[in-house]
C-alpha cells in the first residue's frame, strides 16, 4: 500500500482509475488540456501521459528492424511513429501546471533518463514504467532512485525479467510498486487477457497489482477490480475525432465515466471476507415459507401432519419445528390460512 498525492493505492481502497492520454491529444496542446478536464470529469482519479521524443525512443532509420510489419501500425518505421504520437517535453510545465490547477493527479511515463530528470524536476507524484521498458533495468533503477512510486507493466515479461525489474527498485529503497498485468497487443483480446494471472502475480511478487487495460471494451477491467485490482489504466480520447495511432482501443468520456462507476461498484460488491446481511434484505423475511393452518380446527383438537403444511410467508413459525407442532393441541379455534404461532398451541397442563 502507498500514496500517489494523497491518494492510498492498494488493498482495501477504491481502485486508482487511471486515463492514459497518450497520443490522443493530437499534436495540439489545447486538446491535451481538454482531454485532461475530460478524464476528470469522467470520474477518474489520475490522468497519464507519455514523456519521450523519437530520438530517446529509437534511431531514424529505414533499415527492417525499425519497420512495423504488421499490426495496427504496419508501414510505420519507428521513428515516425513516435514523432506522431509524442508528447514535447516542451508542453510538460504548463501540462503540470495546468493539472494541478484542476485538481488533477498527473503523471508519466519516462522513457528515459531524461524523461526522469524532467518529470522530477516538475514534482511528478509517480513513475509509470512500459511494459517494453521493463527490461532496460538502468532505467528502472534510475527511475527509482527518485524515491516516488512506480507503476510497472509486464506486458511480454517472464517471471525472471519481473523479478529483476523489482530488484531494481528494492536496491534503491524502493518498495512503493504496483504491478499491471498487461497483454501487449493493441487491441488485446479480451478471451486472452488472463485477468486471473493478477492473484499469481501479487501472491508471487508481494506487490499491490492492476490492469493495463487495451480492450475495447470495460469488462476486462471490472473483471479485474473483482479479482483485487488496486489500479486500471485504461487509454482515453476526448472524442471520436481523435484519430493518434492509440485511438481505436481508447475509450470516451462516456465510456470512462461507465468504467469508473462499475470499477467501483465492483470494488464495493467483493470487499467484504466475511458473511453480513444488509438491512434492506431484513424486510424480506416475511415472504420466507413457515407454518400454516390447512384445516380448521376446534379448541383442543390434537394437529395432524394434514393440518398444517410450509408455505410462504414467514408469520408462522420456522418449518424446522414442523415435527414439533405435529400432535400439540391448538389454544383455540383456528380456520384456514392462519399462521401456526406459539400462542395457538395449547401448554400442557
Amino acid at each position: 500500500m502507498f500514496t500517489v498525492a494523497n491518494r492510498t493505492i492498494g488493498k482495501g481502497n477504491k481502485p486508482f482509475i487511471i486515463a492514459e492520454v497518450s497520443a490522443n491529444h493530437g499534436g495540439s496542446i489545447q486538446r491535451a488540456k481538454e482531454t485532461i478536464l475530460a478524464a476528470k470529469s469522467s470520474g477518474a482519479d489520475a490522468v497519464k501521459i507519455q514523456t519521450y521524443t523519437p530520438d530517446t525512443m529509437t534511431l531514424e532509420s529505414d533499415k527492417s528492424d525499425f519497420v512495423i510489419n504488421e499490426g495496427l501500425w504496419k508501414g510505420y518505421n519507428l521513428y515516425q511513429l513516435y514523432k506522431e504520437a509524442y508528447t514535447p517535453f516542451e508542453w510538460h510545465k504548463e501540462l503540470f501546471e495546468f493539472a494541478k490547477s484542476q485538481g488533477v493527479i498527473l503523471f508519466s511515463t519516462p522513457f528515459d533518463e531524461t524523461a526522469v530528470d524532467l518529470l522530477h524536476s516538475l514534482d511528478a507524484p509517480a513513475f509509470k514504467i512500459a511494459s517494453f521498458e521493463i527490461t532496460d533495468l538502468p532505467l528502472i533503477e534510475y527511475a527509482a532512485s527518485k524515491g516516488k512510486p512506480l507503476f510497472m507493466s509486464t506486458g511480454m515479461s517472464s517471471q525472471d525479467e519481473i523479478s529483476e525489474a523489482l530488484e531494481c527498485c528494492y536496491k534503491n529503497g524502493n518498495r512503493d510498486i504496483l504491478l499491471f498485468h498487461c497483454i501487449s497487443n493493441y487491441p488485446a483480446d479480451l478471451r486472452n487477457s488472463h485477468i486471473g494471472d493478477m492473484s499469481y502475480i501479487a501472491e508471487y511478487f508481494k506487490v499491490e497489482v492492476g490492469l493495463s487495460d487495451h480492450t475495447t471494451s470495460n469488462l476486462a477491467s471490472v473483471l479485474a477490480v473483482a479479482k483485487g485490482a488496486s489500479a486500471i489504466e485504461k487509454h482515453f480520447k476526448l472524442d471520436e475525432q481523435a484519430c493518434g495511432p492509440d485511438a481505436s482501443f481508447s475509450i470516451l468520456p462516456d465510456q470512462l465515466k461507465r468504467l469508473c462507476v462499475d470499477c467501483e461498484s465492483a470494488f464495493e460488491a467483493i470487499k467484504s471476507n466475511q458473511l453480513r446481511r444488509e438491512p434492506s434484505e431484513l424486510i424480506n423475511k416475511r415472504f420466507r415459507r413457515s407454518l400454516y393452518f390447512v384445516n380448521a380446527l376446534s379448541k383442543g383438537n390434537i394437529i395432524s401432519k394434514d393440518d398444517i403444511r410450509r408455505v410462504r410467508p414467514g408469520f408462522g413459525l420456522e418449518p424446522k419445528y414442523f415435527d414439533w407442532v405435529v400432535g400439540q393441541k391448538v389454544s383455540k379455534d383456528v380456520d384456514f390460512g392462519d399462521a401456526v404461532t406459539l400462542d395457538l398451541l395449547k401448554k400442557d397442563e
